[in-house]
């Protein structure tokens, strides 16, 4: 299933995710409406609600309130992208002047505080125990991920197993968990639930090593922020990694002079040596064989338009450019 096809498809989904979105930010404070509306209506592809939704009608759930839960998703990822803005004193993102830069951290944060209990209070109103279960120990992780990518900033020794374990606290435990709330709602057998549930970890997976290499390649108006920008920020990711471990003394030297001392200049140069010693290449393979895990963890299911859809999202995330 095609990019256009897939959204065409979904595009209802989408409408009510965000008639949801913006539903739930009711509040009798109206600045955290205007700063929750500019991170939630200023791009993103609503990958976490819509893997809540499609998990939730593959497991049997057909109720009239899963965009409201739904959003559930959507408010964590938007408040970690609020507070991670503060960290990294980001100007951009998604093309747009980040909140910070606007309202000021302070107010950044708080909002994104509101966000992440009004997650919390919408998750209450599912009446099951396990979901808030699952979602407190999601938040916790998701802040140790946080935490461990600060502790690990500017760390040119970073190992491939800690650049793993910090993805997937930071990144893809919360698809996890919107694929494993979807099949607890849907009440199916165990065996079901966990393989939704890794396969939300797969594709957690699959995302974030991509949009590592994207940082990499990708082009600047699609990305909607700089370049090279995780490195920037102090961030080492897989295909540095790989090329650090690769290279020859001189050209690993240079490396480590350009990722301490960046500058614009120097991104085709970093491109050219990741390149020479296929690192970009290498992270492509691992973003591939956690996308096939993906995969396999569908097979459990019955074919049905919500398994074709997870297969399309599947294979639109491997091959996304932005």
């Amino acid at each position: 299933m095609e990019h256009k096809t897939l959204l065409k498809e979904l595009e209802k989904d989408i409408a009510a995710i965000n008639q949801a979105l913006v539903a739930n930010l009711h509040t009798h404070v109206p600045f955290i409406a205007q700063v929750g509306q500019h991170i939630l209506l200023s791009g993103g592809k609503r990958v976490r609600p819509l893997l809540f939704l499609l998990a939730a009608r593959l497991s049997g759930c057909r109720g009239n309130n899963l965009a409201d839960f739904s959003t559930i998703f959507e408010y964590l990822h938007a408040a970690t992208l609020l507070h991670d803005d503060v960290v990294d004193a980001a100007p951009v993102r998604r093309g747009a002047s980040t909140a910070n830069t606007i309202w000021g951290n302070q107010a950044v944060i708080l909002v994104g505080d509101f966000l992440l209990a009004k997650a919390l209070a919408l998750a209450v109103t599912t009446d099951k125990l396990r979901v808030l279960k699952i979602l407190a120990h999601t938040t916790t992780m998701m802040a140790e991920g946080e935490i461990l990518q600060l502790l690990h900033a500017g760390n040119l020794n970073l190992t491939e197993e800690q650049y793993f374990e910090v993805i997937t606290r930071k990144t893809a435990v919360l698809m996890s968990a919107a694929c494993q709330i979807g099949a607890v709602l849907g009440g199916v057998p165990e065996p079901l639930e966990e393989a939704l549930t890794k396969f939300g970890l797969n594709l957690g997976i699959t995302f974030q090593v991509v949009d590592d290499i994207l940082d990499f390649v990708g082009n600047e108006q699609q990305l909607g922020k700089p370049v090279i920008n995780d490195l920037r920020e102090g961030r080492v990711t897989l295909p540095l990694i790989h090329a650090f471990s690769q290279a020859a003394a001189d050209d690993r030297r240079r490396l480590q002079e350009m990722a301490t001392n960046l500058q614009p200049e120097m991104v085709g140069e970093i491109r050219r040596l990741l390149t020479k010693y296929g690192s970009l290449a290498y992270a492509r393979d691992r973003a591939r064989h956690y996308n096939l895990l993906a995969q396999e963890n569908l097979q459990s299911f019955p074919e049905s338009p919500e398994k074709r859809f997870f297969q399309a999202i599947t294979s639109e995330l491997l091959e996304r450019t932005s």
